[in-house]
């Protein structure tokens, strides 16, 4: 055999005539630390490299005039078969396949080899390599990855169940301090109620913002994108940012681009969660003067941006500490957090959200003078084919007017059933009030209902299920569709599309609140 004919076969008319080549092909069966070999047609081995010997114990001689496929492990003798009649039958030009199996070893283990072969005449020319330890590797690499996403999977159920069990008592609190701050009361009573209030509603804050850095570590928070109203979007958490600020004696300003008013496509839900987290902080970290919020849009050649400027004159930052601001669990320093709390999630959410929003954001600050936040995020105007509204998302029309509204509430904790009665004593309102989506639909059937309020998970038949119910009974009759509220403490994007994949108009996320049930009931009863 000479040197050319086993390095490249189709290229021996290349070599000069010599006679060091088979001298060299020996030397190189010598000294390669691949394992070399060469087989007849029938499988045979004509010759094998000593490297047979150092790497799997057998002999080169001994192996020569048997079958080299003796060797292969019997699980992976169908797979080696099928690589040997591609090599056999593969034509010129065609890729050179590698391949890999187990060997065995001449104490009775196995060791993975790596292939690559080649056919010349009646002749096959291959290559290998002991890849055990890579392979081993590579599947532990595996196994780690899948154990870490059982346990993010984990983790995220986890958090999305604590998130309804923490929400379903904190709704009975903050929805009754919200209906007892309406009564009657000294300002003794006043100061703590507003105390609890402000409790709760901090609670709330960190239940929502450990689950939405839980869906961020776990790479399954999707952005919904869908037309909507910029103004209306951020007007409830510029509304309660204002009302936060003058509580400290702070003033709050806006200021809007004309071109920043109107219908965009994106996600509307996202973008006010940035905003509100970057007005949180103005308010928290500022002790007196101001928060200025611009409300701006730039067309460029890169496409639309909507760009938000957030400035406070608050207690600011040095630039050691903006290096690391927008880490997760990261404030400017200890006595930051000793001195204003927080868990140094809400601008590690920022950034997340607006990178995968396809923008950015960006601080600047002076220790005691202040900060001014920038966040530029893409966002195009809706069209003229893109504006549409879906019937599920159109109200009856119902005004009011000429009787009390009838509701019917499908709630099966204690507590939350009292919350909404209270929330609903004050206005013209019937209340029937059932316990799981079984005698939702039941009473549905019964007919005359203005609106349904729906918890999402009941017992015996949940609300998804009872939604889907009362809308299959809408359309087999022909009736118009009835308003539906979907109150739930399951809060996440998810299960707001389940929500109105089963038929709602509205979530509404617990803990709620009169504001939050009426703006609600408002939305969806709109003609």
């Amino acid at each position: 055999m000479s040197h050319a004919s086993f390095l490249d076969p189709g290229s021996e008319a290349q070599w000069p005539a010599r006679e060091t080549p088979a001298l060299d092909a020996a030397a190189f069966f010598d000294v390669s630390h691949d394992l070399l070999v060469i087989r007849d047609i029938e499988g045979r081995v004509l010759k094998a490299s000593r490297s047979w010997l150092t790497t799997l114990g057998h002999d080169p001689a001994e192996m020569e005039g048997r079958p080299l496929l003796r060797l292969v492990h019997p699980d992976d003798l169908p797979g080696t078969q099928g690589s040997v009649e591609e090599v056999e039958n593969r034509r010129p030009g065609d890729p050179v396949l590698g391949f890999i199996n187990r060997y065995r070893h001449r104490d009775g283990s196995y060791r993975t080899l790596e292939w690559r072969a080649q056919r010349h005449g009646d002749r096959i020319y291959g290559v290998a390599r002991d890849v055990t330890d890579r392979v081993a590797a590579e599947q532990a690499l595996l196994e780690a990855k899948a154990a870490a996403e059982a346990a993010s999977r984990a983790k995220t159920d986890f958090l999305a169940n604590m998130s309804h069990e923490v929400r379903t008592p904190l709704n009975g609190v903050i929805g009754i301090i919200d209906a007892l701050s309406r009564t009657p009361l000294s300002p003794e009573q006043v100061e703590m109620v507003g105390l609890v209030r402000d409790s709760g509603v901090i609670l709330e804050r960190l239940v929502s913002d450990f689950l939405v850095v839980s869906k961020i570590e776990a790479g399954q928070l999707d952005l919904e994108v869908r037309p909507f109203d910029l103004e209306e979007a951020l007007r409830p958490c510029i509304e309660a940012t204002r009302l936060r600020a003058e509580e400290k004696g702070l003033v709050l300003h806006v200021t809007r681009d004309e071109g920043a008013l109107g219908r965009f496509m994106g996600d509307a839900t996202r973008l006010g969660q940035i905003v509100a987290n970057l007005l949180s902080n103005a308010v928290k970290f500022t002790e007196s003067g101001h928060i200025a919020l611009r409300i701006g849009r730039v067309d460029g050649p890169a496409g639309d941006h909507l760009t938000l400027v957030v400035e406070d004159t608050g207690v600011g930052f040095d630039a050691g500490a903006a290096s690391r601001l927008f880490d997760r669990f990261s404030q400017a320093d200890e006595t930051i957090s000793r001195r204003f709390g927080g868990t140094g999630l809400g601008l590690s959410i920022c950034r997340s959200l607006t990178d995968l929003m396809g923008g950015d954001i960006s601080a600047t600050s002076e220790p005691g003078r202040g900060s001014r936040f920038v966040v530029s995020i893409p966002l195009p105007r809706v069209t003229a084919g893109e504006i549409g509204e879906s019937p599920r998302a159109v109200a009856s029309g119902y005004s009011g007017a000429h009787r009390p509204l009838r509701i019917l509430l499908a709630e099966d904790h204690p507590t939350n059933q009292r919350v909404v009665q209270l929330i609903l004593a004050s206005h013209a309102a019937e209340l029937v009030t059932v316990e799981d989506g079984r005698q939702a639909v039941a009473a549905f059937a019964a007919g005359g209902f203005d609106i349904v309020l729906m918890d999402m998970q009941m017992p015996h038949m949940d609300g998804l299920t009872a939604t889907r119910a009362i809308r299959a009974m809408e359309a087999e009759t022909g009736a118009a569709p009835t308003p539906i509220v979907m109150l739930s403490a399951n809060a996440m994007m998810e299960h707001q599309t389940e929500a109105m994949e089963a038929g709602a108009n509205i979530h509404v996320a617990k803990p709620i609140t009169a504001a939050s049930l009426l703006a609600g009931i408002e939305a969806v009863l709109a003609p």
